[in-house]
């Protein structure tokens, strides 16, 4: 069975392709994309028997690609995964055989393979899904969106998607972006609490980072780990706690 992986983030999609090796030995993962706009395109040049499908992409999210891959003459199998349970009976009705919440859950993925391994015979419906999905994740606060930050004397709104990393100061934590730094005054293990923990990973007691911002993970000449960030090429620590975090790349 041919699968595709879409999903913006590239640890992810490492980590689920990984997972899918090691729970079934009839799943190839053929691709691996990471927005809805390329995920369409393979999706019609490589004909997948089945769409692993992220929610929220840049370009077309994974609730559009299913809309613009319906017209097809062969439709795949759709599962959706996604760190926000609330689009359960949207994707649903998009046409998903499943839904799985991140992180997601190693026994949850191996009942999602076993149902593609059987032909879907024992696709979900919509009270399945919805029991599934409460009995399995855990309840979640809607993640933090907007920031507001200061530089110098003035505020500014900044949206968490455009955020690389938090790192603690002495009394403040600093907001990294893309060529600025902002002054937030909430302490770093209360903003941990406020972001998604799929998109954000905190790698050290004083530094959280966007994992998409992430270039690569190496080792310094003392054999610590440290990340290095895709858009300033900082190398930032990674305490031997977080290690596990990328003990799957």
């Amino acid at each position: 069975m041919r699968a595709l992986i879409a999903d913006d983030e590239p640890l992810l999609r490492h980590h689920l392709s990984k997972l899918l090796g090691e729970l079934s030995t009839n799943i190839e993962v053929v691709a691996s994309v990471k927005d809805g706009i390329e995920a369409v395109e393979k999706i019609k040049q490589l004909t997948p028997d089945v769409v692993f499908l992220d929610i929220r992409m840049p370009g077309l999210d994974g609730l559009e690609v299913a809309t613009a891959i319906n017209q097809l003459d062969v439709l795949p199998h759709i599962v959706f995964v996604t760190a926000y349970d609330h689009y359960a009976i949207e994707a649903f009705e998009k046409g998903a055989i499943d839904y799985l919440v991140k992180p997601i859950d190693e026994t949850r993925l191996q009942k999602t393979c076993e149902r593609l391994e059987n032909q879907f015979e024992q696709s979900l419906n919509r009270d399945d899904l919805i029991q599934l999905i409460a009995k399995t994740q855990v309840k979640r606060e809607t993640p933090l969106t907007w920031l507001k930050a200061a530089k110098g004397e003035d505020i500014h709104l900044i949206h968490v998607d455009d955020v690389d990393y938090f790192k603690a100061e002495d009394k403040y934590v600093t907001v990294v972006t893309q060529g600025n730094e902002y002054i937030i005054r909430t302490p770093l293990k209360n903003l941990s609490k406020s972001l998604c923990s799929d998109t954000f990973w905190q790698i050290h007691r004083s530094i959280i980072v966007k994992v998409a911002s992430i270039n690569r993970v190496s080792r310094d000449i003392t054999g610590k780990m440290v990340v290095e960030m895709s858009n300033d090429n900082r190398k930032l620590p990674v305490s031997r706690n977080a290690n596990a975090l990328f003990k799957q790349m």
